[in-house]
């Protein structure tokens, strides 16, 4: 069997990928590998075919169990025999799918970093049965990458000790030049091939939205994305509680994920959103890596993550299928204090000595500057995107919020002047300053006894901007903090103080504009709302569809449920949404037909083919 016969037979696809055939080819010929390849754009084949055609025991270093048990069952799924060395295993288990390795009865054996010290298997490794070493998320192994594992540091020394060093190759889908010079270090990479298809994700819209309430907007965002799954990350445990609260409140398929929950919770929700039980996974940014489902409609950040990398590897758990997904980050200047305070208080890496974290902390908080930029800029999204990973970009993509939304510029001098004169008067009454919120409470007129106490409101700028809602007070303020007419210090209580270029605005008629944007449906991430009609041969009560294809779609998911439900494994496992669509579209008559499908291969296609052929004969003929 050669290649394009293992692609056909095991993956159910006529053609390569970009990347993936360069990749392979060099893997193939024993040469090592990097590839740097966007979510969904097959990394996993590169390592999988290989795994068919070399001899021995092809080895896969993955960190978390979810996603070994994932690939597994897909793998299975495929007709290609894979097992897994994790925790989760009884010691009977573990040497069981050792003694298996051994006799060459499992192509690919999925293990985390940590096993490698692992007497037992290093004892198997050095037998000399293993062909290729394959590093999936690579970038782990890199200081400066979002995902730092120590763990992955010593990938280097197990293959030192190995008798016969196997080819390696590592894959990574979110990798800035520095880290992948880090990976190819690292891991001691001997003359990579190295390919970086791009990081563009075409069939994701991206948008960056500032409602004045959070809860609000994700409420009227899920409403249209009904019947979708999608994750909804949020910045802490506290908020994952709260959002996911708030959805089971008003009857929304939620579950939660955070390191706060005990193991069984957190599998057990984990299970219900893989397996469709649950449509909507409300979370920390613990969850997600080792996810590999294909059939997430939409991600959204309640919160601002602390870097582009975290941001752009979360939101691309969206649309792994290839069909359209929706990435919207809800963006408040507050996410900024949460952001940094978790970076100047966090201690997830304590193998670091204190001076590697210094320089670590000073690094992140470079890359908070930089996630902070992309939620204000009114430039093109994706192209903030693609310019931060090294790549090249048109000015506009036509597809993202900014693009397809109107900016219009409203001129909020007096209120900026009312809002500097404010501070100025605080700090020459109080010599420590006074935080943003009781800066809002004075301009907004407040009789809170606090402010009655201090005598704030005797201050000439007291209940200036009684006129404006809360929010948008401030909203202004934020907007100067991010123009340089003020500071807000860093600490646990920060503090609001003017610059030098707030005389400009105050005493030589500098004016102040900020950018209004009027969002259109697109621009809100709005899922259009169709007409539907009742599909043909439905009986009364029926979902109404605008498309049949729609119809025949709905019945089709509805079988791989119960298929999935019967095999015990993710739907996605069965068949992609992009494979069901085309199904659809397509209608096939014959088996010969499916397989010319993308995503049907001669596996699945014996095993489920004729439950889907005879879905589409019945609905077809009626």
């Amino acid at each position: 069997m050669d290649k394009g016969q293992a692609l056909k037979t095991y993956f159910g696809h006529g053609s390569f990928r970009p990347g993936q055939e360069a990749l392979i080819d060099a893997i193939l010929a024993g040469r090592d590998a990097l590839g740097v390849m966007p979510t969904g754009a097959g990394k996993s084949v590169c390592y999988q075919l290989p795994a068919l055609l070399l001899p021995g025991v092809t080895v896969v270093l993955s960190p978390l169990i979810s996603l070994m048990a994932d690939q597994v069952a897909a793998l299975r799924e495929a007709g290609i025999e894979a097992a897994s060395l994790n925790s989760s295993l009884s010691a009977d288990e573990y040497r069981e799918v050792l003694r298996r390795a051994y006799r060459g009865e499992v192509r690919l054996l999925y293990v985390a970093p940590e096993r490698l010290s692992a007497p037992a298997f290093l004892r198997f490794a050095q037998s000399g049965t293993v062909s290729l070493l394959a590093v999936d998320e690579a970038h782990c192994v890199s200081q400066w990458g979002q995902d730092f594992r120590p763990s992955y540091l010593c990938i280097a020394d197990f293959l030192s000790a190995l008798p016969r060093r196997p080819v390696v190759a590592a894959f990574t889908a979110t990798a800035t030049a520095r880290v992948q010079e880090d990976v190819c270090r690292l891991l001691r990479l001997r003359e990579p091939l190295c390919v970086t298809t791009g990081f563009d994700r075409p069939n994701l819209f991206f948008d960056v939205m500032t409602p004045r309430s959070k809860d609000a907007c994700l409420l009227e965002l899920l409403r249209r994305y009904q019947g979708r799954s999608g994750i909804v990350y949020c910045a802490t445990r506290a908020k994952v509680e709260h959002v996911c609260q708030l959805l089971q409140d008003r009857g929304l398929s939620a579950t939660r994920y955070h390191a706060g929950l005990d193991d069984g919770e957190r599998q057990q929700n984990q299970e219900d959103f893989v397996y469709d039980r649950r449509l909507i996974m409300v979370a920390t940014n613990a969850f997600g890596m080792g996810i590999d489902k294909s059939n997430v409609g939409f991600v959204l950040h309640y919160n601002m993550p602390k870097n582009l990398e975290s941001y752009y590897q979360e939101a691309g758990r969206a649309g792994r299928d290839g069909s359209p997904a929706d990435c919207v980050l809800l963006f408040r200047p507050g996410d900024v204090r949460t952001a940094r305070y978790l970076i100047e208080n966090g201690r997830d890496n304590e193998a670091l000595s204190e001076e590697q974290r210094e320089t670590v902390q000073a690094e992140e908080l470079g890359r908070l500057e930089q996630m902070v930029d992309y939620c204000k800029t009114q430039s093109c999204l994706r192209a903030c995107l693609l310019r931060y990973f090294g790549e090249d970009a048109p000015p506009a993509c036509g597809h993202c919020g900014t693009c397809k939304g109107n900016y219009v510029q409203r001129d909020i001098t007096v209120e900026a002047q009312k809002i500097l004169s404010c501070v100025a008067r605080v700090e020459r009454k109080f010599s420590y300053g006074l935080g943003m919120t009781m800066y809002i409470r004075i301009l907004s007129g407040s009789k809170e006894q606090r402010l009655v106490q201090m005598e704030l409101d005797q201050l000439p700028t007291y209940g200036l901007l009684s006129q404006l809602p809360r929010n948008t007070i401030r909203d202004y303020i934020e907007h100067l903090i991010s123009l340089g007419y003020l500071t807000l210090s860093s600490g646990e209580y920060p503090v609001l103080a003017l610059t030098p270029s707030a005389k400009g605005v105050l005493f030589h008629g500098e004016t102040v504009t900020i950018p209004v944007r009027q969002q259109s449906a697109a621009a809100q991430g709005e899922v259009p709302r169709q007409k539907r009609r009742r599909a043909p041969g439905a009986d009364a009560g029926e979902v109404f569809f605008e498309n049949p294809d729609d119809a025949l779609l709905e019945r089709l998911r509805s079988l791989r449920f119960r298929l999935a439900k019967e095999a015990q494994v993710p739907a996605y496992v069965i068949f992609s949404n992009a494979t069901l669509s085309a199904m659809a579209a397509q209608r096939p008559a014959t088996t010969a037909e499916l397989l010319e499908i993308s995503g049907v291969g001669e596996k699945r296609a014996f095993r489920y083919g004729e439950a889907f052929l005879s879905v589409i004969r019945e609905f077809s003929g009626s």
